[in-house]
């Protein structure tokens, strides 16, 4: 019971019943988009309708306390607008506080960025509020350090407990920090382990500006993290989150003539300033005077516009190529052959196949000596154009290193790319397309020159044809589609099948089920990439069948990205093997896979996977239409 105005007290129970029932039964935006603004109001100056309103949500009926919250949460314009609405509700309620300090943070991430910087500002504006928002913050933490939560929860909830973290730390002010900095250094070091450990780019960089804003909140006066990564609208909101920038706080602009006049005020002094500069420069003594003009400086120099920069010529042999590669000291020599390595090797096909595997293991090990532009680039194109010259014993070469010892993750990967590049280049048919005829001569008659009278007869002969000619219809020229053998068919069983082979036997410094899970997930994206290339080729059910088995003994990775690969994987079977030798061959395996599918459909917490499995269902459903279609 309050006391109003008027002398009359007043009851408002009935109104909080009457609110919290119309909220849970979904008319929560008809009466709150009515009610707050008018509440705001008159709560501004007015301290007895404060107080009416805090009866008024602390009598809601705590099973109808999350609908009422979480609407004056959404609607209200911002963090002190809702202090005054709720006051020290989530102090008195323990179901508001659930809902504000755990379900909205923890369980959901559906809410937008201003919601979350009204609720953490609510919980930042009065003294008993606050060690609700460093309790909340530690609890953010530990969710954004769990290796666990890293890896089974969505890069959506992932992002939306990120800005949560941001909106904290940029609430909380020295004192407050100074009283949790041990417990956020080390929730600092857990957490960021765990993002750069994932396979995914957004979960890594997440990690690392999560990490750079709690360094730069502990470490004042010391140094800081500082990654390197890619500087986009994402990774600009998530900083700005973290500077808080004062409500209704207006810069003033000044009025252009204002603005002109200061500039021109401004010029005097500068020019002013120059003046003394030059004024005070020292005056040098005789003898330095002398010294200087008895120098070498008053030579007149040769003019060197012209000189043009002497270039080394690249070697116009592969072997000479192996020698400047594997011992030559000249810096020049060795730049342009890097870069004149690649049309080379396509020019000498027959040279190339003589130590093609040699040059295979020089360009696997190959550094950077100087900086030149696109190194990386070059040197994967000229790999590249060695193992499509000679396939085969170059993929069993690269096959083979991929699984020994003493290479780092990176050549591993790079093994993977260039495979997977061979590959498309191996069957992508050589020629391109051309219009039908181009290349026959139309008969022409040579006319002799200076004959006026037929200079244009084609052009005369052919308007008249034109105007007397009547076309029922008209189309474009018919574009010859490129052809061509598919010279990936021979050799896709040595791409693809010894790299399904030992992935399961750890190494000392490679374990691919173990910590070395990216290089998995590129593994079985370039699986994925070569069963689809596979196409109409002679292996493709034997591959097909491998592959089908190598998903199910890896359908429960707790990676997303691996997921998402071995879905992949399971688009290529249904796209590559032919309906009969699916349905002949593979029928158990095929079952196996769809129930394993339906699973993913309904709990896999990440997205992409759900998207992959949901399109694998409508390509095994199309299968079924065409084994239904096919008259028996």
């Amino acid at each position: 019971v309050c006391f109003i105005p008027g002398g009359l007290d007043c009851s408002i129970s009935f109104v909080s019943h009457v609110l919290g029932k119309v909220c849970i039964h979904g008319r929560q935006k008809e009466i709150l988009s009515v009610l707050v603004p008018r509440l705001t109001d008159l709560t501004k100056s007015d301290c007895i309708w404060q107080r009416i309103c805090w009866r008024l949500v602390e009598c809601v009926p705590d099973r109808w306390m999350e609908a009422v919250v979480l609407g004056f949460v959404q609607r209200a314009p911002g963090a002190d607008v809702l202090s005054r609405l709720l006051g020290n509700l989530v102090v008195k309620n323990k179901k508001a506080q659930f809902v504000v300090t755990q379900k909205v943070l923890l369980l959901q991430y559906c809410h937008t960025t201003a919601v979350l910087q009204n609720l953490l500002g609510y919980l930042y504006l009065d003294s008993l509020r606050r060690a609700l928002l460093i309790k909340v913050l530690q609890e953010l933490l530990e969710t954004w350090g769990s290796s666990s939560a890293v890896k089974h929860s969505p890069p959506e909830q992932q992002q939306y407990i990120s800005k949560a973290i941001l909106i904290c730390l940029s609430h909380l002010k020295e004192p407050e920090i100074e009283s949790c900095r041990q417990d956020l250094l080390t929730s600092m070091m857990e957490g960021v382990k765990c993002h750069l450990d994932s396979n995914l780019p957004q979960i890594r960089r997440l990690g690392m500006i999560v990490a750079e804003s709690i360094s730069s909140k502990i470490n004042t006066d010391g140094p800081v993290l500082k990654f390197q990564y890619e500087e986009d609208d994402e990774a600009r909101e998530l900083k700005s989150l973290l500077v808080q920038t004062p409500p209704f706080c207006v810069v003033p602009s000044l009025p252009d003539d204002e603005r002109n006049e200061k500039a021109g005020a401004a010029l005097p002094l500068v020019l002013e300033s120059n003046k003394k500069s030059h004024t005070a420069a020292p005056v040098m003594p005789d003898e330095e005077l002398d010294a200087e003009l008895d120098s070498d400086d008053d030579l007149i120099p040769y003019d060197m516009s012209e000189d043009k920069e002497l270039k080394s010529k690249a070697p116009v042999y592969i072997r000479d190529c192996i020698e400047v590669l594997t011992g030559s000291e000249d810096v020049d020599k060795w730049e342009a052959t890097v870069k004149a390595l690649e049309s080379l090797v396509r020019k000498n096909p027959a040279a190339t196949r003589e130590v093609s595997v040699e040059l295979a293991k020089i360009l696997l090990h190959l550094e950077e000596k100087t900086c030149i532009e696109g190194f990386m680039e070059l040197r994967q194109r000229a790999q590249v154009a060695v193992l499509t010259t000679d396939p085969i014993p170059v993929a069993k070469y690269l096959t083979s290193q991929f699984y020994s010892l003493n290479y780092s993750l990176r050549q591993r990967v790079d093994i993977l790319d260039v495979l997977v590049l061979a590959a498309q280049e191996l069957s992508y048919p050589k020629s391109h397309g051309k219009t039908k005829n181009s290349g026959a001569q139309k008969p022409c008659i040579q006319l002799l020159p200076g004959s006026d009278s037929s200079k244009d007869w084609r052009r005369i002969v052919d308007e008249r044809i034109k105007s007397k000619t009547r076309r029922f219809a008209s189309g474009q020229s018919q574009v010859e589609l490129a052809s061509g053998p598919n010279e990936f068919n021979s050799v896709a069983g040595n791409f693809f099948f010894p790299l399904i082979q030992h992935f399961d036997r750890p190494l000392t410094t490679f374990d691919l089920l173990g910590e070395d899970h990216f290089v998995l997930g590129r593994l079985v994206h370039t699986l994925a990439i070569l069963m689809y290339l596979a196409v109409n080729t002679v292996a493709v059910t034997a591959m097909g069948k491998a592959l089908l088995e190598f998903v199910w003994a890896l359908r429960f990775h707790t990676d997303s990205y691996v997921r998402q690969g071995l879905l992949s994987c399971i688009s290529s079977v249904l796209l590559g093997v032919p309906t009969e030798r699916l349905l002949e061959d593979m029928t158990e395996e095929l079952l196996e896979t769809q129930s394993w599918i339906g699973d993913v459909v309904e709990k896999d917490p990440d997205g992409d996977c759900r998207r992959l499995a949901l399109q694998n269902l409508l390509l095994m459903e199309n299968l079924k239409k065409k084994l239904k279609t096919v008259p028996s």
